[in-house]
């Protein structure tokens, strides 16, 4: 039996300590704060609650096959889970609105045929058609094993499988995510939807490798789910998962640093001076606390955005049918990028706004009031101007009709409330890993320089996202149980 120190709590530390304490190693988690969770946190007022993280879950798998491997309870008798329907509802520039069935694809065509015109479904479903061939080319390298030592196969190959275009008398093929939908989907608005996935994850589609396809690709090949009393309750499951398997949890407990002894981690150091021995340590990528020569050599991405995000207490039920996530596109793409992107990063004038209106009555206090979160991406590290939570405000009214009239108050969550959670720099969220564009969306591997020093969570390998999260702690645990034979999970 091992010692193992796992350095915060977010999911996929979470995911880790639960999955090596069922094989028999002994686990103390170290947080920071005074909670679980990271990113994914609930705040609470006058009978309303709100997620403040995600709000959605992507491929529930990952956390169905994490209750499997720790314990008899599925996840199922633990949570309750709900494909949203619509997946989501699309307002686009010129006014036109989509809603979009989820977990279907001839759905989704027919949905876009007949709010786009014809011609508009075919295309789409022509394009999942080749994103799906990314996503079979990419899934076990990105997802499910360990961080190839050649990684820069993935770097230089695209998987992606571009239809020729000719341009200026020659034939190309699209290389980013902007390029597929100018030259592949060939419409303004359908490109503004296969675009919004990106922008989702603060990732720039100008330069974002056109293998980002697969971000769509997973929405609609395995639906949206909604966790029943908001992703939070995920993350209390989780959480107690790890207790029933006797993972230690220490709150207010800051690591100052990593100790080393002969070559090899040897435990931790917290910043009151305490120093705790351990056989193996596992930390969050990407902290300042991580030791340099443990960084791996892969080039990360700069992770240079965040998320302002607004609660929204409303006086009025939710209606009935309305959609559980409304994104209401920019109508000034480029100002859009360019303010985000751009060599001095602000908050966009008129963002890409996401409206979540989950239908849920145990977040409000009675069934006269609905909770509403709008958010949208911002550079990280910055302040946001006062004006731009009533831009935001003012966008989700597209979506929520009298919107302002029906506000009983509201909460702000900024960058520097995510920094606060989470200990990163500048409230940064983290993208998933994606092959191509030089491996600069590729993160460092879980296993370090560093002999029993392991990295989890959404700075390493496979990066950010909920199911992201899942896997980084099974393939933390596949390293230390397996060691160098692991080659990832079947």
């Amino acid at each position: 039996m091992a010692r193992i120190a796992v350095i915060g709590a977010g999911l996929g530390a979470m995911a880790a300590a639960a999955r090596l304490a069922v094989a028999g190693h002994r686990v103390v988690v170290y947080e920071r704060t005074r909670t679980y969770g990271g990113a994914v946190r609930r705040f609470e007022r006058e009978g309303f609650a709100f997620d403040t993280g995600p709000g959605l879950l992507p491929l529930p798998a990952v956390w169905r096959d994490l209750f499997l491997k720790t314990g008899k309870e599925p996840l199922e008798d633990l949570v309750e889970l709900a494909q949203v329907d619509p997946s989501s509802r699309h307002v686009f520039a010129d006014g036109t609105e989509v809603a979009l069935p989820n977990a279907s694809r001839a759905g989704v065509v027919a949905a876009l045929e007949e709010s786009l015109g014809a011609g508009a479904g075919k295309r789409w479903g022509d394009f999942l058609v080749r994103a799906r061939e990314a996503w079979d080319r990419t899934r076990r390298p990105l997802l499910e094993e360990p961080l190839w030592p050649n990684w820069q196969v993935l770097a230089e190959r695209e998987p992606y499988p571009s239809v020729p275009h000719k341009r200026l008398l020659r034939t190309r093929r699209a290389g980013t995510l902007a390029e597929v939908g100018a030259w592949e989907l060939r419409d303004a608005r359908l490109a503004a939807l296969l675009e919004s996935h990106a922008l989702a994850y603060g990732l720039d589609p100008r330069v974002a490798p056109a293998s980002a396809a697969v971000l769509p690709y997973m929405e609609h090949a395995f639906g949206m789910w909604y966790v029943r009393g908001g992703i939070r309750e995920l993350a209390r499951a989780v959480y107690e998962r790890c207790v029933a398997r006797r993972v230690e949890f220490v709150f207010d407990a800051e690591v100052a640093r990593v100790l080393e002894k002969d070559g090899r981690a040897a435990g931790v150091e917290l910043l009151d001076g305490t120093l705790v021995e351990a056989d193996f340590v596992v930390a969050p990528g990407g902290v300042e606390g991580l030791p340099a020569r443990a960084r791996g050599e892969v080039p990360s991405q700069a992770g240079l955005s965040s998320r302002l995000t607004v609660l929204l207490a409303l006086r009025g039920g939710r209606p009935q049918g309305a959609a559980p996530r409304t994104v209401v596109h920019t109508d000034d793409r480029e100002g859009e990028l360019e303010s985000l992107f751009g060599t001095t990063p602000v908050t966009p004038a008129r963002p890409t706004v996401t409206v979540l209106r989950p239908d849920d009555p145990g977040l409000v206090p009675d069934a006269g009031h609905e909770a509403v979160v709008v958010g949208c991406v911002v550079p990280a590290g910055t302040d946001v101007p006062a004006d731009g939570v009533e831009r935001l405000i003012d966008a989700a009214g597209r979506a929520v009709p009298g919107l302002r009239d029906r506000v009983l108050w509201s909460e702000v969550r900024t960058p520097a409330d995510i920094a606060d959670e989470t200990g990163v720099a500048g409230g940064s969220v983290p993208a998933p890993a994606l092959a191509a564009a030089g491996g600069r969306l590729l993160h460092p591997s879980n296993s370090t320089a560093i002999p029993g020093l392991f990295t989890v969570g959404g700075w390493s390998h496979p990066g950010g996202g909920l199911p992201h999260a899942g896997m980084s702690g099974a393939l933390v645990s596949g390293l230390i149980v397996e060691g160098r034979e692991f080659r990832g999970s079947q």
